[in-house]
């Protein structure tokens, strides 16, 4: 060990428990699949606190850097007091840095000023540096960096007593930092092929390669390009704005606004005034011109969610605006142009409402020109460890960085809860159960799904007429909803199983 210089050997030994103990931490993070920056700053604590060290960084190889190597992680410097001691060249005690990079061996200053090697350098006489001990990080024969610590304050705080620590500690932090940085670049190239998957299979935002997925992605892929409107069927949690999103922002108006609205939210009047404007004086509180939102999405799209809750004199007012392209404001005499593409959503089946008259026909084939119905959840069950992988790193960030995935117990249960509130709910539960994970891995007590969402058993005392209803939509379930499946696994026919399910008012799966 040439490059060693101590001017006392007589220190007494260190706390030999601390030091252990601090091995036996930096042991324990080798297979705790931390992020390389959360363990560098680790490593360099723990290393301070060990040997009492009052300042400290560790100077990494990174391709980038100038001179092939970077501070990656520091404590207590100022800017200027690191560039001096890093920085090339004979003067400051950047060439301790450079000495251990040169040889491998480490360099240990019980008396920094008093060495005939380092002691007149411009860093050590600048900032009064009393000790230094610099040790080099190893993977195998290849020098990956060094750890560097020392103290202004006093004199002799390492002596050849550190080195056994050190050497042993920087061997087992360069193999937790090459395990850290293989877990990280399993963790991007997971990202990666989420990402890839995404590309080939649907939108930004839109997860999913089922069978049924597929589907909703083909007919979205031919209706970007065009002016025809689209209503967008399903239950609530389906994502129905998303999708809705997808075609505005992926089609040719992208660069126009896209402006959506609940049309349950407001009553008749304010909605009215939302929707097309008013001028001033046309009712208390008007004092001023107003634009609606058909003005503001001129050139672009306008999402009506829940369409079926427009009142009769609001459903005759949008047919206008479908047949005309014309608006008129609340108060005003004069009609307006408009160029809007017009994309509607509703959970209800707007059929029955046209039977029992809440809804105007020909509104309705005007607004379903293109129909597009999204899957409930369960009728999507291989969707679902993808999207729990999405949501999951969505809120796998600051103090819940470290979790990584699913148990296999924790994937098994979401593929067989039921989600009634669908791609909303499973949301919601995975960032749920990320707040409550104490490990790496969620876990099905991390995940708190109700226990009726999973319940498979019939009461005994229910009618046969009950039995059968429960027992095909669950083979619907298991076949993702897929009619002639379904019915060739239950034996009937697909006509006996599509009067069953619109009996029973189920929404029909694909032919």
């Amino acid at each position: 060990m040439s490059e060693i210089t101590e001017q006392r050997t007589a220190q007494p030994d260190g706390d030999l428990l601390t030091a252990l103990n601090a091995l036996s931490e930096i042991a324990a993070t080798i297979n705790s699949g931390r992020y390389p920056q959360r363990l560098l700053e680790t490593v360099l604590e723990t290393a301070m606190r060990t040997l009492d060290a009052e300042r400290g960084f560790i100077f990494l190889e990174d391709d980038e850097a100038e001179i092939g190597f970077a501070v990656k992680a520091q404590q207590n410097f100022t800017q200027d007091e690191l560039d001096g001691v890093v920085k090339e060249g004979a003067e400051g005690s950047g060439s301790v840095v450079r000495s251990v990079l040169a040889s491998g061996e480490p360099v240990l200053l019980y008396e920094a000023s008093a060495d005939e090697r380092f002691g007149s350098t411009q860093s050590v006489v600048l900032q009064h540096i009393q000790s230094i001990a610099a040790v080099p990080l190893r993977l195998k024969a290849r020098q990956i960096g060094v750890i560097y610590l020392d103290s202004v304050s006093r004199r002799g705080r390492f002596t050849r007593q550190s080195l056994p620590f050190l050497q042993a500690f920087a061997n087992q932090a360069a193999v937790a930092l090459e395990n850290a940085t293989f877990v990280q670049s399993l963790r991007n190239e997971n990202r990666r092929l989420r990402t890839e998957v995404q590309r080939v299979h649907g939108f930004d935002g839109i997860i999913g390669q089922s069978a049924r997925m597929r589907e909703v992605f083909e007919t979205v892929n031919r209706v970007l390009d065009t002016d025809a409107s689209v209503l967008l069927g399903g239950e609530s949690g389906t994502g129905k704005e998303v999708i809705a999103r997808a075609i505005h922002y992926n089609g040719h108006r992208r660069e126009k606004a896209f402006v959506a609205i609940f049309c349950g939210a407001l009553p008749d009047d304010l909605l009215e005034s939302e929707l097309f404007g008013h001028k001033k004086g046309s009712f208390t509180g008007a004092v001023a011109d107003k634009k609606g939102l058909f003005d503001v999405a001129d050139g672009g799209t306008v999402f009506l969610d829940e369409v079926a809750d427009l009142s009769p004199k609001l459903q005759t007012a949008l047919l206008r605006v479908l047949q005309e392209g014309e608006i008129k404001r609340v108060g005003d005499t004069q009609m307006r142009k408009v160029d809007v593409r017009i994309i509607s959503a509703s959970n209800k089946d707007l059929k029955a409402e046209i039977d029992e008259r809440a809804f105007r026909e020909d509104l309705f084939y005007r607004l379903n020109t293109i129909d597009i119905v999204l899957p409930p959840l369960r009728h999507r069950r291989d969707d679902i460890p993808l999207l729990a992988a999405h949501f999951l790193d969505q809120f796998a960030t600051g103090t819940r960085a470290h979790l990584r995935g699913f148990t296999s117990e924790a994937l098994d249960a979401l593929r067989q809860y039921r989600w009634p509130g669908n791609v909303r709910e499973l949301e919601n539960a995975i960032e749920r159960a990320a707040v409550m994970a104490r490990g790496d891995l969620i876990d099905t007590a991390d995940l708190r799904l109700p226990d009726e969402g999973a319940d498979t058993s019939l009461d005994p005392d229910l009618p046969m007429r009950e039995v059968e209803r429960r027992h095909v939509l669950r083979s619907l379930e298991h076949h993702e909803g897929n009619i002639s499946e379904t019915a060739r696994a239950l034996g009937v026919s697909r006509r006996w199983l599509h009067y069953r399910l619109k009996e029973w008012n189920e929404e029909d799966g694909p032919d």
